[in-house]
Parts: C-alpha cells; sequence; structure tokens
C-alpha cells in the first residue's frame, strides 16, 4: 500500500515526491539521534518535551567534617615582601608556612601519609619532606581567631625567585594540623594542605591558590575544588566554607572562597556578609531554570552549582557551558523549598 502511494505520488509531481520524502529523513534523523543522546535542532524538538531521556545519574558523596579552613589575605604579596593568610579553624591548630618546598618532597610526603604514618602534626610533615624547604614558620591559631597572618622568607636567605618553569620548588605551602591531640582523634581529616603560589622576579602571575588537600585519619587524600555559581559575576562561590563538607576521594566539589589582590570597600563587604547569613540559613540562588527553586545540584564534570532538584532530570548538558553532564550531586540532603510570589 505504501509503495502504490510513494509510485502514486512520483508521478503526480517528482519534486514534491522528493520533498516529502527528504523532510521524512530529516525528521526520522533527528527523532534516532536525540533518542542516542545527541543535541537536535530545537525546531525539531517537541513542545511538551520536559523531561530528558536518560536522567543523570547522581554521585554517592560521604559528609564529613572539616575543621580547617584557609583563605588569602588581603594586600600586596610577592616572594620578597611574604604573603598573609586568614586560617579559620573550629579547633586550636597550628599553622606550619614551608617556603620554597620541593616539587618531589611534597609529593612524597602526601604519599607517605597513604602508605606509612599519618602525618598529624608539624614534626611529622617535616620528616616526611625530608627538610626539603628554603624556611619554615609556624603560628598558633585558636578556635575563635580570624586574624590575618603574615608569612615571610629571611631576606638573609637571599631567595629571589625559584626559576623558570616548570619549577622544581612551589613557592609556599601552608599546612594546617590540630594542636590537641583529643581533638585528631575526633576528627576524621587530620590535616590540611594548601599550595599557593606568589609572584617573583621569574614569575609574575599574581597570588593564588593552587591546590588544596586534606588529609584523612584512615590515609585517603581528597583535593578541595571550587563549585562556579549561577548569578552576576562568573567567578568562584563566595560562600563560606561549610564545616560538613561533602567529598569524593581524589576530586571534592566543595564551594573554595574566591581571593583577590585588591582590599575590598565597605558596601563589598555588607553584600558578602548578607551572602554568608543567606548561606548559613540555607537560602541559595534561584535555578537559572525555572527561577523559582533553590540551587541544590552540582553538575560534574563542569562543577556549575545553578539548578534546583527538580531541573536536574531535565537536561544532558549544563545550562551554563554546555558541557555533557555526567553526573551530579546534592550540596544539602534536606528537601528544598520553593520561592513563592
Amino acid at each position: 500500500m505504501a509503495a502504490v502511494f510513494l509510485v502514486t505520488l512520483y508521478e503526480y509531481s517528482p519534486t514534491f515526491y522528493i520533498s516529502v520524502i527528504s523532510l521524512c529523513f530529516v525528521v526520522t534523523a533527528a527523532m534516532v539521534l536525540g533518542w542516542f543522546g545527541f543535541d537536535v535542532p530545537v525546531i525539531l524538538r517537541s513542545t511538551d518535551e520536559t523531561e530528558s531521556t536518560l536522567p543523570t545519574p547522581e554521585k554517592k558523596m560521604v559528609q564529613v567534617t572539616n575543621p580547617f579552613a584557609l583563605e588569602l589575605g588581603s594586600g600586596p604579596s610577592s616572594v620578597n615582601e611574604g604573603v598573609a593568610v586568614r586560617p579559620r579553624c573550629l579547633e586550636p591548630c597550628v599553622l606550619s608556612c614551608f617556603w620554597g618546598c620541593g616539587v618531589n618532597a611534597l609529593q612524597g610526603a602526601l604519599q607517605a601519609h597513604q602508605n606509612g604514618p599519618r602525618l598529624r602534626n608539624p614534626r611529622l610533615f617535616q620528616e616526611a619532606l625530608h627538610f626539603q624547604y628554603h624556611h619554615c614558620q609556624t603560628f598558633h591559631i585558636d578556635s575563635d581567631d580570624t586574624e590575618e597572618r603574615h608569612t615571610q622568607m629571611p631576606a638573609e636567605l637571599g631567595v629571589q625567585d625559584f626559576g623558570l618553569l616548570p619549577r622544581e620548588r612551589y613557592p609556599l605551602v601552608a599546612v594546617l594540623t590540630l594542636a590537641k591531640p583529643e581533638a585528631r582523634e575526633a576528627y576524621n581529616i587530620v590535616s590540611s594542605v594548601t599550595v599557593v603560589h606568589t609572584p617573583d622576579k621569574s614569575y609574575g602571575l599574581s597570588t593564588r591558590t593552587l591546590f588544596q588537600y586534606l588529609l584523612t585519619a584512615q590515609g585517603n587524600m581528597y583535593e578541595l575544588k571550587p563549585l562556579f555559581m549561577s548569578g552576576e559575576g562568573s567567578g568562584p562561590s563566595t560562600g563560606p566554607p561549610d564545616p560538613n563538607q561533602k567529598v569524593q576521594p581524589q576530586a571534592t566539589t566543595q564551594a573554595a572562597v574566591a581571593s583577590t589582590d585588591s582590599e575590598p570597600s565597605p558596601v563589598d563587604d555588607e553584600e558578602d556578609k548578607e551572602e554568608e547569613e543567606e548561606w548559613r540559613e540555607g537560602k541559595g540562588r534561584d535555578c537559572v531554570v525555572c527561577q523559582n527553586g533553590t540551587i541544590n545540584r552540582v553538575l560534574l564534570p563542569c562543577r556549575h552549582a545553578c539548578v534546583c532538584d527538580a531541573c536536574v532530570s531535565r537536561f544532558q548538558h549544563c545550562p551554563i557551558c554546555r558541557a555533557f553532564v555526567m553526573e551530579s550531586f546534592a550540596l544539602s540532603q534536606e528537601p528544598t523549598g520553593t520561592q513563592t510570589d
């Protein structure tokens, strides 16, 4: 029956016959591509399409309490002038700043933590580094202390730079460890390692955090990475560090605090305080899709936190960068409500 119809249509008008066949081919190809997860033109999509054919897998996360937080302070910084850092800890801790720490020495120390004694205190960390650093400066931090600490390499060492790339030494490695033995037994995370770049004569890149690692009592190592929140500006999230962080081995995706080289204005301080209060009260930003639900989902691997729980299953690509979404995880396990007008 179909063959008779096609023959009749061809005899009626060959041009119309070719047009009908071409249209059927395009529609069929678009349906097949859409079924297998490929993007198809919006004009070919159904207007009633609301759900993705392939739901986004949910990443299984582990909730731990992180007693450490370290931010870069304000003001100029360099190898000669030093660096200002602001530690914030839940318990009394010790901040050890290793200037000119060897790259291979640090990697060896991190491997030693996984295979040997846990790096719970500054002495064990120094021994694991085999003392391959130019200078070590130590600060004792109380649990309610949020003041900046200025660390600087002594001028008599005569170190002006750390050479051209690739370098054999990191400019600064800041290590936070718990001061009290009983606190080390109470927390799963026993130390925090932050690798900081500071400008010098050979490499003038501004001061910034290169890597952050959390070391656990079981010998595991987690890497902290920033989340990218939607809103004005495209920088990382500026929310306060949550002590109950959700981490996954070797790829932690908890929000990090962005630092700037310029001193913040009073207006910026007020906005930051208001934003911190919103984060503490669980009031996140609105979903970029429905503009109604609260952002509670982080998309992987792009690390954009931009959708709510209801909208995460409707997309196979990130609404911000269009990267393919492999997995997602929730910022909070508590049910998030929607905002009403």
